[in-house]
């Protein structure tokens, strides 16, 4: 579409450039001619830009408004179930064997690298979704029953920021409350807007405002969190 308005500028300011002007003796109509016809592809260059502009903003505008509805549906109103991902360190206990139990992260790659059975995929999964997929892995020639046990020691830290008496990054505990999150930051400065909350999702790149009505609202690691100013 822009290329097409871009060409269409083209054309017009070619036409005024090569269409011929009336002439009469003393070049007076000739000079009115060209003044007008630079009017012309002047205020016709303007209206292009601006349309082009408006397009922009229109495009970004609608950008915005999806992402920002999609973001909103992901402030929960009950709790998720818990999903691992990069720097989330767990404990793995594998019973009857020592060699193959201890503390592990996950990478920046989402996996979990495990003695015997090396990498398994961890990130976005469930703690069950990975004891299943290791002892599967396990099973696959290494031991005949195994019994895997998982626990997360800790995970990636949620974000807090603006007007609460110690902004900065928190570790997150699975089933964390934006309540919660406040409380833990020191809770509220006096020039706090506490009508007005923005959270931005985990993977979101805008804000969603939210209210706190009562309603417990759950967050997932790595949300962030800001605390606007009042100015009344």
């Amino acid at each position: 579409m822009v290329r097409k308005i871009i060409g269409l500028l083209f054309l017009v300011a070619h036409w005024f450039a090569t269409a011929p002007d009336a002439r009469r003796k003393g070049g007076e109509t000739e000079e009115k001619g060209i003044g007008v016809k630079q009017k012309l592809l002047n205020g016709l260059t303007g209206l292009v830009i601006l349309g082009l502009l408006q397009g922009c903003a229109s495009g970004e505008f609608a950008e915005h408004n999806t992402q920002s509805q999609m973001a909103s549906g992901r402030v929960f109103s009950q709790p998720e179930v818990y999903r691992l991902g990069p720097s989330d360190k767990l404990r793995v206990m594998v019973f009857g064997e020592p060699d193959l139990s201890g503390e592990f992260v996950v990478d920046d790659q989402g996996k979990l690298d495990l003695p015997l059975i090396g990498d398994i995929p961890a990130g976005n999964s469930s703690v069950k979704e990975l004891e299943t997929r290791i002892i599967t892995a396990l099973k696959d020639g290494y031991l005949k029953e195994p019994r895997v046990s998982l626990e997360v020691i800790s995970s990636r830290p949620f974000f807090i920021q603006g007007e609460v008496a110690r902004p900065g990054e928190y570790s997150y505990k699975n089933g964390l409350t934006l309540q919660d999150a406040i409380a833990v930051a020191g809770g509220y400065s006096y020039r706090a807007n506490t009508s007005n909350i923005f959270i931005r999702p985990v993977g979101s790149n805008y804000e969603v405002p939210v209210n706190l009505t009562g309603a417990r609202l759950y967050l997932r690691p790595g949300d962030s969190i800001r605390i606007p100013e009042r100015y009344f």
